[in-house]
């Protein structure tokens, strides 16, 4: 697999030095600054290119962008409301001026309104690092007595709106006011921020929208875009619903298998796509990954490897960010799929077989705690989830080589015994 690192730009605390550092192969990125619906003009995607590329001194890097993460769908077009066949024409440039740039894979997702949500970005780990936590409990609270959204009573049990007024209660100002910051914190590195009087704005524009619907809408928009996507030969890859299940009254379309199903099935091209992310779908105790991944392999252009574990029962539920190898998902059973599929894919002589991925998230450990990166995007948290997840590969890559009677330094398996016993003899 193509390993990946996600990079916020020359703001992001984690320098491009750092994934180098790591063992990165390459760059996901994106045009952070600019808003969505707007168009991405090829002289920002060459600057980004360049500051991926060139260290602050002047040297090369080694590193390029490869996958653009994300290119967001506004709301407009989500709404089907405004200027929104304008903004499919700026994201049709868009795509355009990236695949002239050799940039062919764009990671995008279709959750209305908050693009992911947290309760907390630094929940306390029994190691003393920190992590991102979605709490059930402090949602409802948000919801009901924060936001104070209407008929958001009729989304909760009574033993969870109960427990959701007590939690309340015992808050100070200040835990309130960062509840709030934290679920409206908006798309990872975008400038754009909710308040929550433009949250309650927002909300409002779905009154009338349902999951059907929304799903109706994300059909004809891969419909408008995926074939000039197939012209310029890029893939597009769409991200899960995280978390994958509804939330302040929004429809969710992306969240279960049957979701990628009924999209897939909709608009059958290989330009449209998943990005597989483990950890989205890990939130939901219905969703089996590993079989996911053996049913949707050939339209997964994408990976975010990460592990959650779920810490109450049922749909919806709290979690929090584990360890790469800890959690409710079975990570080597998840990476042995992805193997299978570059194996089908080399046999079938393709050039991009290598699958890009990349460690998703990571805890706050050691230096982190000081650094104050984009929450959930560590320097050491990340490198550590990567070291562990390519320890995987490569277990799982020997163990289908020695299976096929090779390994990696060209003996046979029978090959390299008598090779090592020459060895110890000599």
């Amino acid at each position: 697999m193509r390993q990946t690192w996600r990079w916020f730009g020359p703001v992001d605390r984690v320098t491009i030095g750092d994934a180098r550092q790591a063992g990165a192969e390459a760059i996901v990125t994106a045009l952070h600054h600019l808003p969505p619906g707007t168009e991405w003009p090829a002289a920002d995607i060459a600057a980004r290119q360049r500051e991926v590329a060139t260290h602050p001194d002047g040297t090369a890097t080694g590193l390029s962008w490869e996958v653009v993460e994300s290119l967001p769908v506004s709301e407009a077009i989500k709404t089907m409301s405004g200027d929104w066949r304008g903004d499919i024409e700026r994201y049709r440039t868009s795509l355009a001026n990236l695949a002239e740039a050799g940039i062919r894979t764009v990671c995008y997702n279709f959750m209305p309104v908050l693009d992911w949500t947290r309760t907390d970005l630094a929940a306390p780990m029994a190691h003393g690092g920190t992590s991102m936590r979605f709490d059930l409990v402090d949602f409802t609270a948000f919801d009901l007595h924060i936001l104070s959204r209407s008929g958001a009573e009729n989304d909760y049990t009574e033993t969870l709106r109960k427990l959701a007024e007590r939690r309340f209660s015992v808050m100070t100002e200040a835990q309130k006011r960062r509840l709030a910051a934290n679920v409206t914190a908006g798309l990872p590195g975008a400038a754009e921020h909710w308040t929550l009087d433009s949250l309650r704005e927002r909300l409002a524009d779905y009154a009338s929208i349902d999951a059907e619907r929304l799903r109706r809408t994300h059909i004809d928009f891969l419909s408008e875009i995926v074939p000039q996507a197939e012209r310029l030969d890029m893939r597009l890859c769409c991200h899960p619903d995280d978390p994958p299940f509804p939330l302040l009254g929004l429809p969710r379309v992306m969240s279960t298998a049957r979701d990628f199903r009924t999209l897939l099935s909709a608009v059958d091209s290989p330009a449209a796509g998943l990005t597989f992310c483990t950890g989205s779908l890990g939130a939901r105790p219905d969703n089996d990954i590993a079989a996911m991944v053996a049913e949707f392999a050939r339209r997964i252009h994408f990976v975010h490897l990460r592990n959650v574990t779920r810490e109450t029962d049922g749909v919806p539920c709290s979690f929090f960010e584990d360890e790469h190898l800890a959690g409710d998902t079975d990570m080597v059973a998840v990476i042995s799929g992805l193997l299978a599929e570059e194996r089908r894919r080399r046999e079938e002589g393709r050039s991009d077989h290598r699958i890009p991925m990349r460690p998703d998230h990571g805890q706050d450990i050691l230096d982190d705690l000081q650094r104050g990166a984009q929450p959930g995007y560590p320097a050491i948290g990340r490198l550590k989830g990567l070291a562990e997840l390519r320890g995987v590969i490569h277990g799982l890559t020997y163990a289908q080589q020695a299976a096929d009677g090779r390994t990696t330094d060209g003996f046979s398996a029978g090959g390299r015994q008598e090779a090592l016993h020459a060895a110890l003899d000599s």
